[in-house]
């Protein structure tokens, strides 16, 4: 199906096996370790709207994980699915180069859904015919339920949908019957005795009003699924999984006392805490150079006092600044912060163990987004940027990768941690990036740029706190930008640097849409920045959303 970019929507989860980071850089599957009794399987054909699929499945309280259409029977068989869905691609199914899937997944026994994509990937594949459609369908469109199907139990026989195909099913299978369609198209086919159905359209996106509702049918009346899957259940569940896989060692924590880092820390913790015993877990706390104004005093004392955590703080700042001299390139600094961040890491833990025994492991706050951004050898998505704790990290490792929040977005990090007790001081934290400053430094990262940024930064994030919306801002901060502009001060020419400022609103990170901050705000941004930063003489604001920009400028 040839589709083209629809509005912005919120993606959301891909739910997968705790070697995610590991397979990214070896570019070979790693064994499935899985804790769940029940799932629903999303097949990724590299639709953009693929996690949205599988959010729509979480808010139902159930499982979803979402695979690479390439995934093995075994890897699919791993998760206990009771359904599989296929996604939606931006191909066609008859194109040489269209991505493949093991057509014996339609051998499983199990219901399945195709979604726009993968309803031509079921008519192809089970014997049926799909062709360019005479006429594109895109957006919203009306179609007629022309059968009765449990899918739309309840429903009107009217309903309006959100298209975006450019073929057409022209042939059903054998045994497949029309249970609606548009005045151009196939819109909704079944075989109710095998237990596989398929929708032209997209019920995961908001533009479709029953799209939920189909989906739930699906879920729960087709597949039988139970709604067990809650912050108690992942909590419960990841803390067995981590004992299992450490047993009685130790492990240390990449802890940056952002929300991600924070609740990985308290989450593990809590697994290697044994009764009357010292944790087996000790956070480190890295200054990289990279950090915000007053961050590694702040961070220090909030951990402590708060979290309750064994922490240890490492100032490397000449370190990182060092090997990060004369590089320009954004890849290259993720690659170098991550490679520096292990080598610490792996000098503390052996430091640690001298006094307190063997270390194995080292936790990390990674999230989905870190994952599917830099996820480029098990599907048909693009890499987006390598993020230093996935794509970044060396090729070898002496430790061993604990990452039990890999599998979830931002939001519910937050649910999570809520669930743990931890404040809302810390939950509330926006989003900062793991090469820090780095990546808002555009070019060469030095000491005389990265002041000039916290300067500007510290402002961003005071008066946005001041007017009372930090908390409903997914990310507001400050950028230099290697430009030098001309302006006038007191009568006087000047010659300085040009910042941006992005403030942007998202539910999860992989979509985001620019913040019209109100003119008084940024007016005091603006004016606090070029009175007080000597150095910087204008002020930009970042009017992009993502896609086609991502929120970080590099």
């Amino acid at each position: 199906m040839r589709s083209k970019a629809l509005p912005l929507y919120t993606l959301g989860l891909n739910l997968r096996d705790s070697c995610v980071a590991t397979q990214a850089r070896n570019k070979k599957p790693a064994p499935v370790q899985t804790f769940h009794d029940q799932s629903i399987v999303i097949l990724d054909f590299g639709a953009q709207y693929t996690q949205l699929i599988a959010r729509r499945i979480r808010e139902q309280n159930v499982f979803s994980v979402v695979l690479p259409c390439t995934a093995s029977l075994d890897e699919v068989k791993s998760y206990a699915p009771v359904g599989i869905v296929l996604s939606g691609a931006p191909w066609s199914v008859y194109d040489k180069d269209a991505p493949p899937a093991d057509p014996r997944l339609f051998e499983m026994g199990l219901p399945v859904l195709g979604i726009c994509y993968g309803l031509q990937f079921m008519v192809h594949t089970l014997g049926g015919k799909v062709r360019p459609a005479p006429k594109r369908e895109y957006g919203h469109a009306e179609i007629d339920v022309t059968s009765a199907s449990v899918l739309f139990q309840g429903m009107a026989r009217k309903l309006v949908v959100w298209m975006s195909h450019g073929d057409e099913a022209l042939e059903l299978p054998p045994g497949f019957e029309l249970t609606a369609k548009t005045p151009n198209a196939v819109a909704a086919i079944q075989n109710v005795a095998k237990k596989w159905f398929a929708v032209q359209f997209h019920p995961e996106v908001h533009h479709t009003p029953q799209g939920t509702q189909i989906l739930k049918n699906f879920i729960f009346e087709i597949c039988g699924a139970k709604p067990t899957w809650t912050p108690r259940h992942f909590i419960d569940s990841t803390v067995e999984q981590i004992r299992q896989q450490v047993g009685t060692g130790r492990a240390i924590c990449a802890l940056s006392g952002g929300v991600d880092s924070s609740v990985a820390a308290v989450l593990v913790d809590r697994a290697l805490r044994d009764p009357g015993a010292k944790s087996r877990l000790t956070c480190i706390f890295v200054n990289n150079g990279v950090l915000r104004k007053n961050e590694f005093e702040k961070v220090q004392k909030t951990l402590r006092d708060k979290l309750g955590l064994h922490l240890d703080a490492v100032d490397a700042t000449d370190r990182f600044l060092g090997k990060l001299a004369g590089v320009s390139d954004p890849e290259k600094k993720r690659k170098i912060i991550g490679n520096e961040f292990i080598k610490v890491f792996e000098k503390e833990a052996h430091r640690i163990e001298k006094s307190e025994g063997k270390v194995k492991w080292l936790v990390q706050g990674t999230l989905y987004p870190d994952v599917i951004e830099s996820r480029s050898v098990r599907g048909p998505s693009q890499v987006i940027k390598s993020h230093h704790n996935v794509g970044g990290l060396p090729e070898k490792m002496k430790l061993k990768l604990i990452e039990p929040l890999k599998d979830l977005f931002k939001d519910e990090v937050r649910k999570i941690g809520r669930d743990l007790g931890m404040p809302e001081e810390i939950l509330q934290r926006q989003p900062f990036p793991g090469p820090g400053l780095a990546v808002r430094v555009l070019g060469e990262v030095t000491a005389e740029r990265l002041a000039l940024l916290r300067e500007c930064d510290d402002i961003v994030v005071s008066e946005i706190k001041n007017a009372g919306l930090y908390t409903k801002i997914w990310q507001s901060f400050a950028v230099l930008l290697p430009v030098m502009s001309v302006g006038v001060m007191g009568d006087q020419r000047t010659y300085a640097y040009t910042c941006a400022i992005r403030a942007v609103h998202s539910e999860d990170g992989m979509t985001a849409d620019w913040v019209p901050l109100p003119h008084e705000v940024l007016k005091t941004i603006s004016t606090r920045i070029v009175n007080e930063v000597k150095g910087v003489n204008r002020v930009v604001y970042d009017v992009t959303s993502k896609p086609p920009g991502t929120i970080e400028w590099e």
